[in-house]
């Protein structure tokens, strides 16, 4: 499989290059991670998603090919309704240059966006218009080794003043994760 960096958009790159994708991918392999959905990981972003309190949670393990999370916490319709009268439904892969996990995963650190429309960098990113999502708040998932496995995110329609305390409770939960993924699992419950 070919890894190809995202293009600049005229001098602003809205998407960061992942250099780390090729090593990462080989590394959810060995882990036995980022190729089906688990139940234990969905089980996961359910509990985040009691946690924050958005109707959104993901455990994401963006690879070469784009984005899978593994864990997926969504409502069954849509919470926003497009032009064309649908409802769009979150599924398991997006492109890599959706949502704002892939600025996590190359910055190493827990992003918290309580309102994505106040960021020019992201207020134009395709989740913002296909699901209307407003708020976003991750946390990567750092092995021993040192490398982004992936992350944990909660996302909401609505701006959110996560603050302090949502910082925190994110990271926490990315510690937590990243501990049981390293640890004797085998894909059953995580809670």
């Amino acid at each position: 499989m070919r890894y190809d960096p995202p293009r600049p958009a005229g001098r602003l790159l809205l998407t960061p290059e992942d250099k780390e994708a090729p090593a990462r991918t080989r590394r959810l392999r060995q882990l036995g991670l980022g190729e089906r959905p688990e139940p234990g990981l969905d089980a996961f972003a359910g509990h985040l998603a009691s946690l924050t309190g958005a109707p959104y949670a993901m455990v994401n393990f963006p690879g070469e090919g784009g984005q899978f999370f593994a864990g997926l916490h969504a409502p069954d319709v849509g919470l926003v309704v497009k032009e064309d009268g649908t409802r769009p439904v979150m599924g398991r892969f997006l492109p890599r240059d959706h949502g704002f996990c892939p600025h996590v995963v190359v910055r190493h650190k827990a992003l918290v966006l309580e309102d994505v429309r106040d960021y020019p960098r992201f207020a134009g990113n395709p989740v913002v218009d296909e699901f209307g999502i407003h708020s976003y708040l991750g946390a990567p998932l750092i092995d021993t080794t040192g490398m982004v496995l992936g992350t944990v995110c909660a996302a909401d329609v609505s701006p959110r003043p996560w603050g302090r305390s949502g910082l925190d409770t994110i990271k926490a939960a990315a510690a937590d994760l990243t501990g049981r993924l390293e640890g004797p699992w085998s894909g059953g419950s995580l809670l």
